[in-house]
Parts: C-alpha cells; sequence; structure tokens
C-alpha cells in the first residue's frame, strides 16, 4: 500500500498486530514492493496479497518527468543522477494502477501461484475501501 499517512491499512481490513506483513511505499507500487513481497513469501510463509491504491494520490498527479524535475530544482542534477533513471512508478487512475500491479505480480515467476492475489482502492474521502475487479 501507499505510505501516504491518511490510509491506516489495518483499520481498513480490520487486521490485528501481527497478522500481516504491511509494505508501504510512494503510491503503493507493486514493483517497488517485489522484493519485501518475495521475502515475505519465501521465508516468512504468506500466502496472500492485497493491492492497495488510494484516491488524491500524489503518483496519480505527478509524471517520472515532474518528480525529476523538482528533484533538479531542489537537490541538483547530483542528487538526480543518484536515482539511475529510476521509475517513480506513476499512474493516471487508481483502479487501473491496481490492476496493472495486480498483472505484473501474476506474471512474475517470483511470485508462485498459489499466492492469493486481490486489488482495492481505498477512498481518502471516505474512508472505505472497496475491491478492484480485474
Amino acid at each position: 500500500t501507499c505510505m501516504d499517512v491518511r490510509l491506516d491499512p489495518a483499520a481498513a481490513f480490520g487486521i490485528k498486530l501481527g497478522d500481516a506483513h504491511v509494505i508501504r511505499n510512494a503510491g503503493g507500487s507493486a514493483r517497488e514492493a517485489l522484493r519485501s513481497l518475495v521475502f515475505s513469501n519465501q521465508l516468512l510463509g504468506t500466502t496472500e496479497i492485497f493491492v492497495i491504491k488510494h484516491t488524491h494520490c500524489g503518483l496519480s498527479v505527478n509524471t517520472n518527468d515532474s518528480i525529476n524535475q523538482r528533484i533538479v530544482k531542489n537537490l541538483g542534477e547530483d542528487a538526480l543522477a543518484e536515482f539511475n533513471g529510476l521509475d517513480w512508478f506513476p499512474f493516471a487512475e487508481p483502479e487501473q494502477g491496481v490492476k496493472d500491479d495486480i498483472a505484473f505480480l501474476k506474471a512474475n515467476k517470483a511470485i508462485p501461484e498459489s499466492v492469493t492475489i486481490s486489488g482495492w482502492v481505498y477512498d481518502v474521502g471516505t474512508g472505505k475501501v472497496g475491491p478492484v475487479r480485474n
């Protein structure tokens, strides 16, 4: 899920402390979380993945170029070079972003077919979470 402080995945899904590995990053990117997802599955036995994005996400209103320009403006070209052309994984619409991440995970050989993957969108205005249907 996204690192946005407006999201509380445990409360949204009724998860108790110790019941889930919650992996957070900017935009809730499954691609960025892959390393942690594989670790969670292979070393800790996780058998289910929830892909969660939310409305009004900063990565839904920015592009790789706009983020890179901000870094250059605030920190300089040398700081941008530290990212080596990193993809920030922006997305235009949360539901489609979730679908894209699910497709990525299902196609990835490091995620076993036995792992259940579902998608969700959290509405920051209402505090409600809804499923994304493929």
